[in-house]
């Protein structure tokens, strides 16, 4: 008899630690970190918050089991130089361990201001110029990210062409991603999204809320891209 009682308490106890592990496992809640631009803050997008929105709807369906919580914290205007900031403080820096993911999509402004803060005429010698800085801060970006958390993968988005149908910027557009593609080669965990590709072909009207950036349906091209990019299950 006590065999059997001792048998039966072994048995509830690896029932109740099955349990409790399927439990944890369909309350776990992976993190996400967005830094970035304006493109990273959604402007454009009339409802939300562009590309990370699309994420977070579709990370957090009713089927799944995984809850995916994002911290965004794109800026309008930033640069590059400004992630960098980011990263230095206090709210952010004590959180950069907490991350399951980061997302940095960074860029554009750089590009466009190291032309005099327009596209109008191109200055080939200093967008040059400018992507050397972009370059060297992107490698100081993710090398804080890769030292501060050991086990996040990043996810670094590439730069599309604004300017559908100017093949100067398309020329350089192409550069800078090169660029970013060498930057990421650098470790396993950082991953290259491209969207060069995404408005090509398109109508700028249907796709866009300005000159620059995406409406409602633009970004949900860059939410599938980055899904079909990785897994974040």
């Amino acid at each position: 008899m006590k065999k059997i009682t001792g048998i039966l308490m072994i048995v509830i106890i690896i029932c109740f630690i099955v349990y409790q592990y399927q439990e944890a496992e369909s309350n776990r809640v992976e993190r996400v970190m967005a830094f970035g631009d304006s493109l990273t803050y959604g402007k454009g997008d009339k409802h939300g918050e562009g590309y990370v929105k699309g994420l977070r709807d579709e990370l957090n369906s009713p089927e799944s089991d995984l809850k995916v919580s994002f911290w965004n914290y794109g800026i309008k205007g930033q640069e590059t130089d400004g992630v960098i900031k980011q990263l230095s403080e206090y709210r952010i820096q004590t959180k950069l361990d907490k991350a399951d993911v980061f997302i940095v999509y960074i860029g554009t402004n750089d590009f466009i201001n190291s032309n005099g803060g327009k596209l109008t005429k191109i200055n080939d010698r200093k967008i040059n110029e400018g992507k050397k800085e972009y370059i060297n801060h992107l490698n100081q970006i993710t090398s804080t990210l890769l030292k501060e958390n050991d086990k996040a993968d990043i996810l670094v988005v590439g730069l599309y062409n604004p300017i559908i149908d100017n093949q100067n910027i398309e020329g350089h557009i192409k550069d800078y991603n090169q660029s970013i593609k060498a930057v990421v080669k650098r470790d396993k965990r950082l991953i290259y999204i491209p969207t060069d590709d995404l408005f090509k072909k398109k109508k700028k009207a249907e796709y866009f809320s300005d000159e620059i950036h995406p409406n409602e349906k633009g970004y949900s091209l860059i939410t599938n891209r980055i899904l079909a990019s990785y897994d974040f299950k």
